[in-house]
């Protein structure tokens, strides 16, 4: 059961950090709209092959940081901050995006739709600090191990909730725009409570830290 758990968070982190109307998921649906459902799927490969990169570098960064403690608690420090950033922010502040908002002009042009998500992903910056802080939090709590199996696990999620989202996107975006305007203003309430659930559980141990002198 414990090697499931980490294909479960990769799933989840995934899922909650692609969700919101980004830039890779609304150039999807746009390609979607205008050259089709396959070319689209091309376009998703290609960002997909960089979101595995960006994981399995974060998985490896993070496991240099775990081995120093005392980073490992600026981290958690920093992720509080973050997390009720986010909270406030998917709760109070998060607006419906129109899907014309964040696509790149690029994608008027007729080129490699594979390449061109390979492009669109490499210039997306997000995913490496954003998995970094995930699988240290995770292995700050041994929910998580540096091990091989449960490294490939968790990438193997993060791949799996991010092809979910994506296809999310490319199939139902623009074809039930006003339902995917529904859906994702509850999922902005969604994703806040979690965060400021995790940011109150980070917060406690934070202060447990604090209170037996780190």
């Amino acid at each position: 059961m414990q090697f499931f758990f980490p294909f479960l968070f990769g799933f989840f982190a995934a899922v909650i950090g692609i969700i919101p109307p980004g830039l890779i998921n609304l150039t999807a649906a746009k390609i979607s709209l205008i050259d089709g459902k396959n070319s689209a799927l091309k376009f998703v490969f290609g960002a997909l092959v960089v979101i595995f990169l960006q994981t399995y570098i974060s998985v490896f960064f993070a496991q240099y940081i775990n081995a120093h403690q005392g980073i490992v608690i600026l981290l958690r420090e920093i992720g509080l901050v973050i997390f009720i950033a986010l909270s406030i922010y998917f709760l109070k502040f998060a607006k419906k995006h129109s899907d014309n908002s964040q696509t790149p002009n690029v994608i008027k042009s007729k080129r490699n739709r594979f390449l061109l998500g390979i492009f669109v992903s490499s210039i997306n910056f997000f995913p490496i600090p954003y998995y970094v802080l995930i699988s240290i939090t995770l292995a700050s709590y041994k929910l998580f191990s540096f091990e091989l199996l449960q490294e490939f696990l968790f990438v193997f999620g993060v791949l799996l909730g991010s092809s979910m989202v994506f296809y999310i996107y490319v199939e139902f975006f623009n074809k039930m725009r006003n339902k995917a305007d529904y859906f994702i203003d509850n999922m902005n309430k969604i994703i806040g409570t979690i965060t400021a659930i995790v940011a109150l559980i980070t917060l406690i141990n934070l202060l447990k830290l604090y209170f037996n002198g780190r």
